[in-house]
Parts: C-alpha cells; sequence; structure tokens
C-alpha cells in the first residue's frame, strides 16, 4: 500500500485508502473486530459439522438458503427502476407491435395488388 501510484486518471479505489487503515476510531475497530470474530466463529462451526465423519442430520447453510430463496422467489428483490422498464417495454410491448405492423402492411399490400389485379394467385401447396 505504501508503493502505491495513483492512475493518472484513476481515482484511488477505497480499498487503498490510508484514512480507511490508520485513522480508525477505536469504537470502529472494536466493531470491525467483532464482527470478524462473529464471522471467524460461524465459519469454524458450519467446517466442523461439515467435516464431522459421523454426522446424519442435513447441514444448513443460512446464506446458502437465503440465496436460493433470492433466485427462486425474484419478485419480492425486485426494484421496479428506469432500465427495467425501459427493458419490460422493448421486449415485452415493443416486438408486438412490431410484428403487428408487419403482418398488417403485408396483408394490406396483398390486398392492393389482389384488387389491382397484379398478384398472380395459383393455387400452391407447398408455400
Amino acid at each position: 500500500m505504501a508503493d502505491y501510484k495513483e492512475a493518472p486518471l484513476a481515482t484511488r479505489p477505497r480499498t487503498l485508502d490510508p484514512n480507511d487503515y490508520f485513522n480508525l476510531s477505536p469504537e470502529k475497530r472494536r466493531a470491525d473486530e467483532e464482527r470478524a470474530a462473529l464471522r471467524a466463529n460461524l465459519k469454524r462451526q458450519y467446517q466442523t459439522q461439515l467435516n464431522n465423519p459421523h454426522r446424519q442430520e442435513l447441514i444448513e447453510d443460512p446464506a446458502l438458503t437465503r440465496w436460493v430463496f433470492a433466485r427462486t422467489n425474484p419478485y419480492p428483490h425486485f426494484r421496479p427502476t428506469f432500465k427495467t422498464s425501459m427493458f419490460g417495454f422493448m421486449f415485452g410491448v415493443a416486438p408486438l407491435f412490431a410484428l403487428y405492423f408487419i403482418f398488417k402492411t403485408d396483408r394490406d399490400r396483398k390486398e392492393a395488388q389482389i384488387k389491382a389485379g397484379t398478384r398472380d394467385r395459383r393455387l400452391c401447396l407447398s408455400s
């Protein structure tokens, strides 16, 4: 970190900001240490359950359970934004109008050719 040179067109990444490492208050350091200890304890408990050769029960991983729930039930976690609205319009509504326009104009063109007598209307079963 001490020998890090900043790029001329990029800002310093937050992970390399010296204020995040050196100018921490004792409360913040204590809170970080408590969180790290809690994570380490949970990891140790999970590893002991996972590596127990005599276990009979299924091991529940709460993070995996939350991830699977979020993947299978996306609607509670969905936030409508401008981007999602535009994607919904582009892939849901716009193709319907485009197909309607294409079929309608083709049909009108064929009807106009039939009325003018310029369309060849032989019976053709292959097309």
